[in-house]
């Protein structure tokens, strides 16, 4: 089953999703103009969702686009289904 990723902030391009007991966030940076700044392109990150633990960016970000840190974190979901981790 793939994310289903939901806009989560209205003024700032971060992206969020949920499944399995972990938390996905892809976030949109630039270089200049609103939003998070640093460097362009789609990073996507992933953490434990019932603990408090920092988020651990996935490898290949930044992206060049939003389909791409998606599937990146669909492939992420999968490896930790598959490892078991929690």
């Amino acid at each position: 089953m793939s994310l289903h990723f939901h806009h989560a902030l209205e003024e700032m391009e971060i992206w969020s999703a949920t499944s399995d007991g972990f938390s996905f966030v892809i976030s949109h940076g630039s270089r200049s103009g609103p939003g998070l700044h640093g460097r362009p392109g789609f990073i996507a990150s992933w953490r434990p969702l019932y603990q408090n633990r920092s988020a651990i960016r996935i490898g290949g970000s930044p992206f060049n686009s939003f389909a791409d840190a998606e599937a990146a974190c669909n492939t992420m979901l999968e490896h930790l289904r598959d490892a078991g981790t929690t």
